[in-house]
């Protein structure tokens, strides 16, 4: 990974309290033009930002995630294909704000984020992670997708949204069912990643979320009642307590 071009990694003590070398440069140091960056943060493999990269030219994508050994896939891949919209940061999603200055980006993804139904500081559509992302979106507001398979996370998202304002252009539970709908481009389902495929096969509908994330001062956190997912991904099974249907 540390001779991969399009790989970025940092220190704790290279980007705090400074911010990360290229902090407000990503335009002009790595993509040398002035088109959007987007952003899929937990990108494990990357299977989303070197699909989106392939689809729009027009835009360039960073997947983002600490996890090296998976991040490791898509930038092959990437620096395989000479896909030059493409970059891969290596990093805790915590720090994001550290790497990127406000308005630097203008759309986020998440791909099938783990729903932390037991830790709701981590889950990444929480008030503290809807905080940062305003920091890094135009003060307009900027777009943020979440793609996933549960219902938890879903319902939690909805539902934070809700009591923050946030207005929510397309919501659906069931992906597939509406896939050929105007408000769905092609790239959405044509890309998967393993653990969509995962889900896929097992008859677990895929949601699909698209808010529009606006500066607040004040983000509120959701006290609904969500039922807990009864299932895991295989990967996972073996360090959850929850009941697990197969």
């Amino acid at each position: 990974m540390a001779s991969y071009p399009n790989v970025y990694q940092a220190t704790f003590e290279e980007v705090h309290p400074q911010g990360f070398r290229l902090r407000g440069k990503w335009h002009e140091e790595v993509f040398h033009n002035p088109h959007p960056i987007v952003l899929e943060l937990g990108c494990g493999h990357g299977e989303y930002t070197v699909g989106l990269a392939r689809a729009h030219s027009d835009r360039n994508y960073i997947g983002v995630d600490i996890k090296g050994a998976r991040m490791w896939k898509g930038a092959t891949q990437a620096v395989r294909e000479g896909l030059r919209n493409v970059a891969f940061l290596r990093t805790h999603i915590e720090l994001i704000t550290y790497f990127f200055a406000p308005g630097e980006v203008s759309e986020i993804w998440l791909t099938f984020p783990d729903p932390q139904m037991r830790k709701a500081y981590k889950r990444l559509t929480a008030p503290v992670f809807l905080r940062r992302y305003s920091e890094m979106l135009p003060p307009e507001g900027g777009l943020l997708h979440l793609k996933c398979d549960s219902n938890f996370m879903f319902t939690y998202t909805e539902a934070v949204a809700e009591v923050n304002h946030l207005e929510t252009l397309v919501s659906t539970r069931n992906l597939y069912a509406e896939k050929d709908s105007a408000l769905f481009p092609p790239e959405l389902t044509a890309i998967q990643t393993a653990y969509e495929q995962q889900w896929l096969a097992r008859g677990i509908d895929i949601k699909y979320l698209r808010l529009k994330i606006v500066p607040r001062e004040e983000w509120l956190d959701s006290d609904i009642e969500i039922p807990l997912d009864s299932y895991r991904s295989y990967g996972r099974d073996q360090n959850s307590s929850l009941q697990t249907h197969k």
